[in-house]
C-alpha cells in the first residue's frame, strides 16, 4: 500500500482514535463466504462501546453490520475466509465526549480458515518489565501501550508473542489474545478478572467443548510457573486466529489434542 502523508490542515482533527487512542476494536469472522458468530461479535462491540461511554448510533444494529460486511466485504471484495478487524472511534463534535458522534474503520485479513490452527507453532516468554491491568476496561480491546511494548520486546528477542502478568503476578493473557492451558482432561483459562480479553471466538470454542463433554473447562487464577506444567497451550486471538504454543523458555509443548478439539469444532459449523 502506498504511504500517505498528511499535514495538520489535511488531517481530520475530529478523529480521537488518532489523537488520543479513543477507540474500541472487535473482530468479525468470514468463513466459506458467510459471517459466523456475528451476533456474539456484535454484542461484544455494543458492550465495549458502552464501557467506553460512546454514543451508540441508532443505526448500529446487527442487521446494519451484516449488510455492510455482506455487501462490501463478501460480495464486493470476494472474501471467502478472513477476519474483519473493526474499529469504532469517537469524534469531537459533541458538547461532551459522551455525546460526540462516532465513526468506524475496518481492515480485512484473509486466512485459510479462522477455525483452524495455524501450521506454525509459536514461541512465547513471560515479560516482567510491565504488567496489564485487571479492571473493567482490561477485558475489551482498546488502545494498549502494553501491547505495543510487548510486540517490540518479542521482535527484539526472537519471540512470536509475550505472556503478560497482572499486578498480582498471575497470568492475564498474551499480547494478541487469550491462552488456554491443557492438563489431562482439564483446560484452564485465566479469568477475565485476571486481565484476560473477552473473546467471542474463544467463548464459542470452549462452549462447544463443554456442551459435547470433550474437556473440563475451568477458569483459574494461574501463577506464572503453572505455564510450565501444561501439556499443550493454545492461543486464541480474535484478531489473528488460532495458534499452538510450541515453546516457552526451555519447555516445549505438544499440540495433537488441541488439534483434535479444534477439528471437531470446525466440523460442527
Amino acid at each position: 500500500m502506498e504511504n500517505q502523508y498528511f499535514t495538520s490542515g489535511e488531517l481530520n482533527m475530529k478523529n480521537r482514535a488518532f489523537l488520543s487512542g479513543d477507540a474500541v476494536k472487535v473482530s468479525f469472522f468470514v468463513r466459506d463466504a458467510k459471517l459466523i458468530m456475528d451476533e456474539e461479535c456484535y454484542f461484544y462491540l455494543m458492550a465495549s462501546m458502552r464501557k467506553m461511554r460512546m454514543n451508540i448510533p441508532l443505526s448500529y444494529t446487527l442487521e446494519f453490520f451484516q449488510s455492510v460486511f455482506n455487501k462490501d466485504v463478501i460480495e464486493g471484495k470476494g472474501i471467502k475466509n478472513g477476519i474483519i478487524n473493526f474499529q469504532v472511534f469517537r469524534n469531537t463534535d459533541g458538547i461532551t465526549l459522551s455525546k460526540s458522534s462516532v465513526s468506524y474503520y475496518y481492515e480485512i485479513t484473509e486466512i485459510e480458515d479462522v477455525l483452524s490452527v495455524h501450521d506454525r507453532s509459536l514461541e512465547l516468554d513471560l515479560i516482567k518489565e510491565i504488567n496489564v491491568n485487571n479492571n473493567l476496561l482490561s477485558s475489551i480491546r482498546v488502545q494498549s501501550p502494553e501491547n505495543i511494548y510487548g510486540e517490540i520486546y518479542a521482535q527484539e528477542n526472537d519471540l512470536d508473542d509475550v505472556i503478560f502478568l497482572n499486578p498480582s503476578k498471575r497470568i492475564a493473557r498474551a499480547g494478541s489474545g487469550n491462552l488456554l492451558f491443557l492438563e489431562g482432561d482439564i483446560i484452564k483459562i485465566p479469568k477475565q478478572t485476571e486481565g484476560a480479553y473477552i473473546s467471542p471466538l474463544m467463548e464459542n470454542f470452549v462452549t462447544f467443548l463443554h456442551k459435547n463433554k470433550i474437556a473440563d473447562i475451568q477458569e483459574h487464577e494461574i501463577i506464572a510457573f503453572e505455564s510450565q506444567k501444561a501439556e499443550e497451550i493454545l492461543l486464541i486471538s480474535d484478531e489473528k486466529g488460532l495458534f499452538s504454543i510450541g515453546k516457552i523458555r526451555n519447555k516445549t509443548f505438544g499440540k495433537s489434542r488441541f488439534l483434535e478439539f479444534t477439528e471437531a469444532w470446525r466440523k460442527s459449523f
